[in-house]
């Protein structure tokens, strides 16, 4: 992976197989996207004083040209398959290459209909 990576780990302890996951996606990120400028991941775990299952929660923020960043989270999600981090770790970064894309297809719009209309003019 080209692009700089932060992971950051918050009411948790730091885990090395949950980073190399975390690596590993990112990585896949940059066949959607060649232009990613940076890749932010927080993953918390709620706060011990919640009484149910613990609901993972995954931030990915995106540096993009030509916008400041695109952000996915599942904060405000409460999804009980996110009990389990891999699983959490696995829809953030599902949501995250649909934004790429969308966004990827977006940029590349733009650019054909200037193309077209330079060309018809």
């Amino acid at each position: 992976m080209d692009i700089p990576l932060q992971v950051s780990f918050k009411n948790m302890d730091h885990s090395d197989a949950i980073e190399a996951r975390v690596r590993e996606k990112a990585a896949k990120l940059e066949q959607y996207f060649s232009h990613l400028i940076s890749c932010r991941v927080v993953i918390e775990a709620p706060h011990r004083h919640h009484h149910k299952g613990k609901i993972y929660h995954v931030k990915i923020e995106m540096g993009v040209p030509k916008q400041a960043e695109l952000v996915v989270s599942n904060e405000r999600e409460l999804n009980r398959a996110h009990e389990d981090v891999y699983v959490a770790v696995r829809d953030a970064f599902s949501k995250a290459t649909r934004q790429l894309q969308d966004y990827a297809g977006r940029m590349e719009g733009k650019g054909k209909r200037r193309e077209e209309r330079a060309s018809d003019a």
